[in-house]
């Protein structure tokens, strides 16, 4: 059993901190077949653009690497694992490796224990799977789980495959042991708060850090403040970071922007409106890349597309030949583009794509 505290101790000061952790895409060419190259490119990108943490085998992964006809599950998390080990090495620092653990209970442990042989410090817990599951039989797998290794709960969106988690799955979560930290995504702001109120009231909130992965409102997570009487006391409870598809894009922005935010927040200073405008602009951006217009069909395309227009993918197949960017989403990363140019990171990415497609 891997626990939370054999994660380098800099490393879990960084997650309890708030950091930048991407959700990775996979690298694939047009004949949708895993491009190693591309993956590693990604890899020293996140880690040179400051992230502090990579999540692979996720949704922005594409959870079909899990088909036993495709197989990439394996040499995916394998693969990018040493990528990341190797550069971190070259740099001379750490981050946090989570890897997505998805399926029933079975197949849960299979992939915990592979990501643990594997190196990676934590996983993402995926409950997509056990969506007729009652609440004791969700929580019971959770302890399963975090046998094996630390866990990161999950509460994904519905509409690309996630369940409601009712706030008394989420009291008992927080109280299992080895749980490291919570990714909040279900784009919703009532659900967002039952998972923040259970904390409160588990006592464990210096132990459970609490990451945004709602795309549709990342800015507004990490400035407020959550004040929740529990326990007997007023409790004060921030979102840290984010577990983010969106921070895959743009990572060094992602960086800068988070940063801003905890020296904010450190001095006292009221939060200035030009915060709250940049909210809006990057909630407009993840419109356009996560596709929402048309029920988030070309999420993960329109996170590839900005890759590819960067070099840092060939391409933006996905193994879904079906999954295509949709009418008209091209034009609208055009637009924010052009409306936010200080979002992007494409002049930090020109400078350095050549060292990160280097063998």
């Amino acid at each position: 059993m891997k626990k939370i505290k054999d994660i380098d101790s800099a490393v879990l000061s960084s997650v309890r901190k708030g950091t930048v952790i991407p959700a990775q895409p996979l690298a694939l060419d047009k004949n949708r077949k895993f491009v190693p190259r591309y993956q590693r490119a990604l890899c020293r990108y996140y880690i040179d653009s400051g992230a502090g943490g990579i999540a692979v085998g996720v949704h922005s992964t594409q959870f079909e690497i899990r088909d036993p006809k495709i197989a990439l599950f394996e040499p995916v998390l394998s693969q990018t694992s040493k990528f990341i080990d190797e550069w971190c090495a070259i740099k001379k620092k750490k981050i946090l490796k989570v890897a997505g653990v998805c399926g029933k209970t079975k197949q849960a442990l299979y992939e915990a224990n592979f990501a643990k042989d594997n190196g990676y410090d934590a996983c993402l817990l995926s409950l997509a799977a056990l969506k007729e599951s009652n609440v004791p039989e969700m929580l019971t797998h959770c302890k399963k789980v975090a046998g094996v290794m630390p866990i990161i709960g999950f509460y994904l969106q519905t509409s690309v495959g996630g369940r409601v988690l009712s706030y008394d799955f989420w009291r008992g979560f927080m109280d299992i042991e080895n749980v490291l930290a919570v990714k909040m995504a279900p784009f919703n702001r009532y659900q967002t708060f039952d998972v923040i109120r259970a904390l409160a009231e588990s006592g464990r909130e210096k132990e459970i850090t609490l990451y945004t992965g709602n795309d549709d409102n990342i800015v507004n997570d990490l400035i407020s403040e959550y004040k929740i009487r529990a326990c007997g006391k007023l409790k004060r409870i921030r979102i840290k970071g984010g577990l983010l598809g969106h921070w895959c894009v743009w990572t060094k922005k992602a960086v800068e922007l988070l940063n801003e935010i905890h020296a904010l927040l450190d001095s006292g200073k009221d939060i200035p409106h030009e915060l709250l405008s940049r909210n809006i602009e990057v909630t407009d951006c993840n419109a356009a890349l996560f596709d929402t217009a048309n029920g988030f069909a070309g999420c993960i395309p329109g996170i590839h597309e900005v890759l590819r227009r960067q070099g840092l993918l060939p391409g933006i197949w996905c193994l879904n030949p079906k999954e295509v960017l949709s009418p008209g989403q091209s034009r609208e990363i055009d637009r924010i583009y052009k409306s936010y140019p200080h979002l992007n990171d494409d002049a930090f990415v020109k400078k350095n794509l050549k060292i990160w497609l280097a063998e």
